[in-house]
């Protein structure tokens, strides 16, 4: 269907697009909800499947949990794990080095599905950014005290993901 000629020019005579986009810009300025977040002081829910800072977990009684299998070194796609290992007294294996090279994580999750005592996980910290690349080189302390600065959050997110396991 082909407009009229008078009706064009009475549309652009008149600026009647103009002032339906001003129309729908006040619409939406004062009389609908706001969607935007303040984003330091207001955060957005996060998804019981997002992947951020990895983290160590340990048991309830305190020890570690990781029992140095090496599979999420064996899998991660990316080889920025490492683990070096030894024999305890007792017979069990604990690692003696845990190190991930953040800088080469690629943030894919494969290292939280290997992991047969859910040691090695992705916590919901996203606010991790550093100012020198070293910082993003993180060793077993630093895992481990991630781990327990997270652990409910931790254990809320692997409770609701449970399920899809």
């Amino acid at each position: 269907m082909k407009i009229p000629l008078k009706v064009m020019f009475l549309k652009n005579f008149f600026l009647i697009e103009l002032f339906q986009g001003m129309w729908l810009t006040l619409k939406y300025m004062y009389l609908k909800k706001k969607v935007t977040l303040a984003y330091p002081y207001e955060k957005g829910p996060l998804s019981p499947r997002f992947r951020g800072e990895h983290a160590l977990r340990r048991y309830p009684n305190g020890e570690e949990r990781c029992i140095a299998c090496k599979l999420c070194e064996a899998i991660c796609p990316a080889q920025a794990i490492t683990i070096e290992s030894e024999e305890r007294e007792d017979g069990s294996r604990r690692t003696t080095r845990y190190d991930i090279d953040m800088t080469k994580c690629i943030y894919c999750g494969l290292c939280e599905e290997a992991c047969p005592v859910d040691a090695i996980v992705e916590g919901p910290n996203f606010e991790f950014a550093t100012e020198t690349r070293e910082e993003l080189y993180y060793n077993k302390d630093k895992l481990l005290s991630n781990g327990d600065r997270w652990e409910v959050e931790i254990a809320n997110r692997l409770e609701q993901d449970a399920q899809y396991r």
